[in-house]
């Protein structure tokens, strides 16, 4: 099993007061931290607009930076809201940051489900899933021909005779390649067109585990050379980490905090989303211990290593991406991560 985490640049407004510039240096610290502590993977989500779940424009230009500031961790895109992008550029930053990090880039795809988003850059919110389509179709041309001539309903572009998309990156013969999914419409699509799958932080192990064998049933349907991504056939499942010394101290550090920024997740904010991948949909319903017992990895080491082990039992993952809000403070973040790198990634398996 392989390690990563889920970074949403979510600003803490007790301590990261507006224009919340201070975010970004904590989140950097905590990747470096990610970085020396063996995790595999540090995934940064992009959002626009809005300060209360993540402040994050550009992950290629992120990635960039981080490349110069890490070593060994791979830098992961969680994820590219695709329907906000021209593909090619997509196709393009991916290369020249796996070129800048020699090889280490990531490369996470979606839909979007944040309407406010849509908004800000007057796309159709409602059209998102057949624009993502078409742009996929058009990058897995691009990586695999590196020349295109496409004329569809949303894209236009022709690539040919003397040219070609430039840089190539390091990685052959692409990056992987992971789609963030949760409907059958795009679980079938991700297995057909040979994409490994991300999946949400809210569902119980017994909704993943029905989503991760619908997944695995199409994966047949991935023809030559859509089978040869890196990615093809591995599962990221995100769910909200923290440990400490024991259960009821990760209980009074966390349960307040938890509570109040997955009741946000949940909200008119984003469509619905999180009630359409899973059986969870009422914001009024939640608390601490039902979500316990059903999503968080919460508690004492030895409390995750049984969580944990019982999840990959439950649903065969291949890969876990921590996740956490702010609200818990930087230090007790950094000593979390720590833990779990030191006394739970040993018991469980790590890939390296």
């Amino acid at each position: 099993m392989e390690f990563g985490i889920l970074f949403t640049s979510h600003p803490n407004h007790a301590s990261e007061p507006y224009p919340h510039r201070d975010v970004h240096a904590r989140v950097t610290a905590e990747i470096e931290a990610a970085d020396r502590l063996g995790y595999d993977t540090a995934w940064v989500a992009e959002h626009h607009f809005s300060n209360q779940y993540g402040i994050m424009p550009d992950v290629f230009t992120y990635m960039g930076y981080l490349a110069a500031r890490t070593s060994r961790i791979r830098l992961g895109t969680a994820v590219v809201t695709l329907p906000l992008y021209e593909p090619i550029r997509v196709v393009e930053n991916m290369a020249f940051v796996d070129i800048l990090s020699g090889g280490r880039v990531v490369l996470g795809l979606g839909s979007g489900y944040r309407p406010y988003e849509f908004e800000g850059f007057g796309r159709d919110f409602d059209a998102r899933r057949d624009v993502q389509e078409e742009a996929i179709d058009l990058i897995l041309e691009l990586v695999h021909r590196r020349r295109v001539t496409h004329e569809g309903k949303y894209f236009r572009s022709t690539i040919e005779g003397d040219y070609e998309v430039f840089p190539v990156s390091v990685q052959q013969p692409h990056p992987p390649l992971f789609m963030a999914a949760g409907t059958e419409r795009s679980m079938a699509y991700a297995a057909r067109h040979g994409f490994g799958l991300m999946l949400s932080t809210l569902p119980s192990a017994e909704t993943l585990a029905r989503q991760i064998g619908f997944y695995r049933a199409h994966l047949k349907d991935a023809p030559a050379p859509l089978d040869a991504n890196p990615a093809f056939g591995k599962v990221d499942i995100a769910r909200w980490v923290y440990v400490a010394d024991t259960d009821a101290e990760a209980r009074r550090d966390t349960a307040d905090g938890i509570v109040r920024h997955i009741s946000h997740f949940m909200s008119g904010a984003t469509a619905g989303y999180l009630g359409n991948v899973s059986e969870k949909s009422r914001v009024d319903t939640l608390n601490y211990d039902d979500l316990l017992a059903t999503t968080l990895l919460h508690g004492s080491p030895e409390t995750v290593i049984a969580k944990l082990r019982a999840l990959r039992d439950r649903t065969g993952l291949t890969s876990l991406l921590l996740h956490y809000p702010p609200y818990y403070g930087h230090e007790k973040t950094m000593r979390s991560l720590r833990l779990f790198a030191e006394r739970v990634m040993p018991e469980v398996g790590v890939s390296r």
